[in-house]
C-alpha cells in the first residue's frame, strides 16, 4: 500500500466521507449538506462566503448545495438591512432537526476512527493536522 502523505490523506478522506454519507444519505442528505448544517448550527444567519470558508467548500459548489437545501426546506435565505446582494442563510426548523442526528454520526465515526489510538496520540495527531491545515490555508492566501 502507498503510504505517501497525499495518498493517505485522499484515502482517509474518501473512506471517512463514504461512511458518513452511507448513514446520512439514508436521511436524504447529500454530500456537503451535513457540513453546512453543522456549520449553521453554530453560525446561523451566516453569509455564503463565510459558510464556504467555514466548510472548506468552493463558493460555486456551495451555491448548488444551498439551492438543494432550500428546495428541501432545510434552510432559508434572506437579505438583511435592505442589502439584496448578500443573503444570510438560516436553518429552518426542519433543518435543525438534523443537528443531533449529524452530530451523533460524526461522533460515532470519529470514535471508530480512533479505536486503538491513545488520547495522547490522538491529541498529537489533531495538533499535526491543524498545523498542516494552517500551512495549506496560508499557501492559498498567497495565491
Amino acid at each position: 500500500m502507498d503510504t505517501s502523505f497525499h495518498y493517505m490523506m485522499m484515502a482517509v478522506q474518501s473512506h471517512f466521507s463514504r461512511r458518513i454519507m452511507d448513514e446520512l444519505g439514508k436521511l436524504g442528505l447529500t454530500t456537503g449538506q451535513p457540513k453546512v448544517i453543522e456549520y449553521l448550527s453554530e453560525h446561523d444567519g451566516s453569509v455564503q462566503k463565510d459558510i464556504a470558508a467555514g466548510c472548506c467548500i468552493d463558493r460555486a459548489t456551495l451555491t448548488g448545495i444551498l439551492s438543494r437545501m432550500e428546495e428541501k426546506e432545510l434552510i432559508t435565505r434572506r437579505s438583511e438591512s435592505g442589502n439584496r446582494r448578500s443573503l444570510h442563510v438560516y436553518l429552518t426548523d426542519k433543518g435543525r432537526e438534523y443537528i443531533p442526528l449529524i452530530k451523533d454520526v460524526f461522533i460515532k465515526n470519529e470514535s471508530n476512527v480512533f479505536t486503538g489510538i491513545s488520547v495522547s496520540e490522538r491529541a498529537a495527531f489533531i495538533s499535526t493536522l491543524t498545523k498542516i491545515l494552517n500551512n495549506l490555508a496560508d499557501t492559498e492566501e498567497l495565491q
